[in-house]
């Protein structure tokens, strides 16, 4: 009887042993998908320099968009355009929007993390350009360290995936 009762205890201890084994398995496959998904979804790395821009104005603060396009350009981007909203029908709320035509989703999302918060407004236009709107509640664009922090962020989670 004795044997048994240490069988029966040693068979528990094993079956707790590879419960765990398991369980922390199936752990680093979800924290690797949840990786996988975060990288797949980043915005990607370009080079300012083959950025070309719009910046426009849709907010009530004179000379706004003069402001950006410095900076924008100070980053190196290829600013084509600066001026009030052409579209004032297309009320633009927030930060403000990144308007492009079909094909040039990347691009606006890399444009977005010098403008974090603007939100999406694709068209129809036939070249890569992007438009920059600013915002009634834009502030700033992002510092160089957020950027870094985000591109640093993406770069790790590329890695563990």
């Amino acid at each position: 009887m004795p044997a048994l009762i240490f069988l029966l205890v040693l068979a528990l201890a094993a079956l707790g042993v590879w419960w765990n084994v398991l369980h922390h398995d199936r752990t680093a496959e979800q924290a690797q998908a949840a990786a996988c998904t975060s990288a797949s979804q980043a915005p990607p790395s370009l080079e300012t320099s083959t950025v070309t821009l719009r910046v426009f104005n849709a907010s009530e603060k004179s000379g706004k968009a003069g402001e950006v396009a410095a900076q924008l350009q100070a980053r190196g981007f290829a600013v084509e355009e600066v001026a009030n909203d052409p579209h004032p029908e297309l009320r633009v709320t927030g930060v403000g929007e990144l308007r492009f035509g079909p094909g040039n989703q990347r691009t606006a999302d890399f444009v977005r993390l010098f403008l974090p918060g603007a939100t999406d407004r694709p068209d129809t236009r036939a070249t890569s350009t992007v438009d920059v709107v600013i915002g009634p509640d834009f502030v700033q664009l992002a510092s160089a360290g957020e950027i870094a922090g985000t591109v640093a962020t993406v770069a790790s989670a590329k890695a563990a995936c």
